[in-house]
């Protein structure tokens, strides 16, 4: 399913430097790799978990709602947030299992979770967005392993994607309708985000949406309704961008084998991008979870 009609083709990416994974998605989202060599990421229009193995086999696994973002623990399981069913979900490939892990916090609901990313202690931080497009009410949440959720950071314009830097401290926030980044330090033992500063800002386009980190802490934006992704120094500078034209980018993660390099997943033909050679990127899988499902949805 193609939402806008985009093509690409061999030559094309060639001359910008990508190659072709995948076409036809609806509205591919959320990539990201297990310790086992599948690539993940979610079609957000079709309910779909979407898995490339290491051979080039290709399976898709209905979930239902609206999932987007993904994190894959250290044991394979893929967790991912529903805007939909406005909450995070969690998809246990060992026994095809589906399963929601948080839906609410404060006494409310969750609203639209769109991105999310595990610490190396076991925390998942989280975004929720809801209908920030216009007012500031979008905000960050964090569900511990012992299932307990808080919100770490509010009052945020469409709050998106967000990323660690290389020190494990330092958590990097998009806030998509303000075309910015900002940056904070994350305390993981006391679950809070302090000390905000405007990290870096986007350009042309909606603004920055998914996150990936290099190892040597340039950070890579996929900037939503462009067809570039920019990249952010360490420090927050300009330090160049990758084309995808004719496309238009939603999120982006690196392959930890570097075969792939930076995987980028983009919205007008539904297609997965693979530019060889960008990398490497930072670990991603978190810790082994020991939080318990709240509730069971069959499959």
């Amino acid at each position: 399913m193609s939402l806008a009609g985009a093509e690409f083709d061999a030559a094309e990416g060639q001359a910008h430097g990508f190659s072709v994974l995948a076409t036809g998605l609806a509205f591919p989202e959320g990539p990201a790799f297990d310790p086992f060599g599948n690539l993940w990421c979610v079609e957000f229009a079709a309910g779909i978990l979407w898995r490339r193995a290491p051979t080039g086999e290709v399976i898709r696994r209905f979930v239902d709602g609206r999932p987007n973002g993904i994190a894959i623990d250290a044991g394979g399981r893929v967790w991912f947030c529903d805007s939909g069913l406005n909450a995070i979900r969690r998809f246990d490939p060992a026994r095809d299992e589906v399963a929601t892990m948080a839906d609410g916090v404060d006494g409310g609901c969750l609203d639209k979770p769109n991105d999310l990313a595990f610490d190396q202690t076991g925390n998942l931080l989280f975004t929720c967005p809801g209908d920030s497009r216009t007012e500031p009410t979008g905000y960050v949440c964090c569900l511990a392993p012992d299932g307990a959720v808080t919100v770490i950071a509010s009052g945020l314009y469409f709050p998106n994607g967000l990323a660690f830097a290389p020190d494990d401290r330092t958590l990097i926030i998009a806030e998509t309708r303000r075309r910015r980044l900002w940056t904070g330090l994350w305390d993981a033992r006391r679950r809070t985000w302090s000390q905000p500063e405007i990290f870096a800002v986007t350009g042309d386009g909606i603004g920055p949406d998914g996150l990936a980190v290099a190892a040597d802490g340039r950070v890579h934006v996929a900037v939503h309704g462009s067809d570039r992704i920019e990249i952010k120094s360490s420090t927050g500078a300009p330090a160049g961008s990758l084309s995808l034209r004719p496309g238009n980018p939603t999120n982006c993660a690196f392959d930890p084998s570097g075969e792939l390099g930076l995987v980028v997943t983009e919205a007008n033909a539904g297609a997965v991008l693979s530019y060889p050679g960008i990398g490497p990127g930072l670990p991603l899988a978190g810790p082994a979870f020991t939080s318990q499902p709240i509730l069971r949805r069959a499959g």
